[in-house]
């Protein structure tokens, strides 16, 4: 998920039965991730005991998976009120990597409560340590598959989702894991309240033609950015990105830089490196 363009395998989540699709003949959606190593170093097990206890937010698991949320768990106002003590708007950020978005984000606007998700537990694990550092009341990390944490939301529950560089998937046989989903989009939508945005940031072309594909058509989000970016209009794959540039291409409209998004490592490298950053807001109406 963010700021994980490869992954070290050590188990891989498929098709099967999910919930809210379980049953005979039914079968599970893609995951948009690979389940890597839950092993921790001493120093992030020492986070971990120290702060998963304030942070860290357990729902209720299906059947006993990991990553799963209940079927007949509802996350609502109540039960946000219950976690954060107060009635503040709520952030989510899908795929939030060692915390640095979301973390620099809850320092700067403590009238805000933010939401962390993140499937890798070291990740996990470096999130639970920055909140820790910084001793912040308005946040907590939850370790789960996000698509099963927003069909538990309640309508309208949210202010804002971010989705900032999420696993690219650069195969085209893979493209059909990537997080950005009509179907997560339908659960966005509903968990956002009316005018709530969703953010989403890649360095990866490819990618960004797969978000304008899946989002400037539908009549539930607004595209409100402002800027004309040029994209290939056709796919390419791992192998074969190296062609884009003689493809056809066609404008598209995009978003100027969130403020809100800090310059981590990881995008620092992708600007290094060549790549363009490509910004999109989403309002829900």
């Amino acid at each position: 998920m963010n700021e994980s363009h490869t992954a070290s395998p050590d188990w891989q989540m498929t098709e099967g039965t999910m919930p809210g699709t379980a049953g005979p003949g039914r079968r599970r959606e893609l995951m948009s991730f690979v389940r890597r190593s839950s092993r921790l170093d001493k120093r992030l097990q020492k986070a971990w005991d120290a702060y998963a206890g304030t942070y860290l937010l357990e729902l209720p698991q299906y059947d006993h998976r990991e990553l799963s949320v209940a079927t007949d768990f509802h996350f609502d106002r109540e039960y946000a009120h219950s976690v954060w003590g107060n009635d503040n708007p709520l952030i989510v950020e899908i795929g939030t990597g060692q915390g640095e978005n979301i973390v620099a984000a809850a320092q700067k606007r403590p009238d805000v409560n933010y939401l962390a998700l993140e499937v890798y537990r070291p990740g996990v694990a470096h999130a639970l340590l920055k909140a820790g550092k910084y001793e912040l009341s308005n946040l907590r990390v939850c370790e789960v598959n996000a698509p099963d944490l927003m069909r538990a939301a309640e309508d309208g529950l949210f202010e804002e989702v971010w989705t900032f560089f999420p696993d690219p998937w650069p195969k085209t046989k893979h493209h059909k894991r990537r997080i950005v989903q009509s179907t997560l989009a339908d659960e966005v939508h509903r968990a956002l309240k009316t005018g709530g945005s969703w953010r989403i940031a890649t360095d990866i072309e490819d990618y960004a033609l797969h978000v304008h594909e899946v989002m400037d058509q539908r009549n539930d989000f607004d595209n409100v950015g402002d800027l004309t970016v040029s994209l290939p209009t056709e796919h390419v794959s791992k192998g074969t990105a190296d062609m884009a540039a003689q493809l056809p291409h066609a404008d598209f409209t995009e978003s100027r830089r969130f403020e809100g998004r800090v310059l981590t490592n990881f995008e620092k490298k992708g600007i290094e490196a060549g790549r363009v950053i490509h910004d999109f807001t989403y309002r829900a109406v």
